[in-house]
């Protein structure tokens, strides 16, 4: 794939091929494994296809993300006023769904959710790799309580697939668009290229800061139409423990590393950004197939 093969203006499917190719890309380095899953020239291909992606992406963003300062102080407010002014907030979808969706249109969101899921713990993970000391900790402190602090129950990851279980999410075999899985694409390809590990670091980052109002909505979505709370656990526990989770990563490890290095405003600003531009292209298309304003 060139450069100009991934342009977001390109058709729609020739950008889902692309997504397809990258869940295959990212699918054979993450998934543990006895022998290799791809050729070297298969990976160098892919890996090309990827960066054009990530390219795109951060070209889209990259004027707002300019404007962002690079005092660490300044930068921080600038970060948390992406909460309200940042792309795809406060989109009417999320209103919709807590008051008027049904279950099978829920049904249908959750699996587009599920389908971007990248596993936030692999990608705390993966970006903690050599961070400085402050920001490492941090990192760990966040990855222990998206492992339950060591107890299977508490464990982040398995709440939303008892979600998708319990409701049958995939046995109803909703169609999976383009837009969620390049969302999941952006953030494992943003955390497993260490070229991109400050653009992971602000994408993270951002999913922290806005994700519990979002959560907040889907809960009350489902608690509307009688799920038990057992199996709405996932999106009840992030309405609020995200709060915490953001208020610790721009304090101790946004903050440190733009005081440290001022030129690092850009990439974790940039990254923010791709995150949620990539969110609300799905919103978007989320309303388009739903029918909603």
């Amino acid at each position: 794939m060139t450069s100009a093969a991934m342009n977001l203006t390109s058709p729609p499917s020739l950008r889902e091929e692309v997504q397809r190719r990258l869940t295959r890309l990212n699918d054979a380095r993450l998934r543990p494994r006895t022998a290799a899953a791809l050729t070297l020239q298969q990976e160098l291909e892919l890996r090309e296809t990827e960066l054009s992606f990530l390219e795109a992406e951060r070209e889209a963003i990259s004027s707002r993300a300019a404007t962002a300062p690079s005092d660490a102080e300044a930068f921080v407010a600038w970060f948390e006023a992406l909460r309200e002014n940042g792309p795809g907030q406060n989109d009417p979808l999320f209103p919709w769904l807590a008051q008027e969706a049904s279950l099978e249109e829920v049904a249908w969101f959750l699996a587009q959710e599920v389908a971007g899921e990248a596993g936030f713990d692999d990608l705390v993970a993966l970006t903690q790799i050599r961070m400085p000391v402050r920001p490492k900790l941090e990192m760990a402190r966040n990855y222990w309580d998206e492992m339950g602090r060591g107890r299977e129950p508490g464990m982040h990851g398995p709440m939303l697939d008892r979600l998708a279980s319990d409701l049958r999410v995939r046995e109803r075999n909703h169609p999976i668009v383009w837009e969620s899985t390049a969302l999941g694409n952006l953030l494992v390809g943003l955390a497993a290229n260490r070229r991109y590990a400050y653009h992971a670091v602000g994408a993270l980052g951002v999913v922290e800061l806005t994700a519990p109002a979002r959560a907040a909505y889907v809960n009350q979505a489902l608690q509307r139409l009688n799920v038990p709370a057992a199996t709405r656990r996932y999106y009840a526990l992030h309405a609020t423990l995200d709060i915490k989770h953001s208020q610790a990563w721009n304090a101790e490890v946004i903050a440190p590393l733009v005081a440290s290095d001022a030129t690092l405003a850009r990439p974790i600003a940039e990254g923010a950004l791709m995150r949620l531009n990539a969110g609300l292209r799905c919103f978007e298309r989320y309303r388009e197939k739903l029918r909603k304003t």
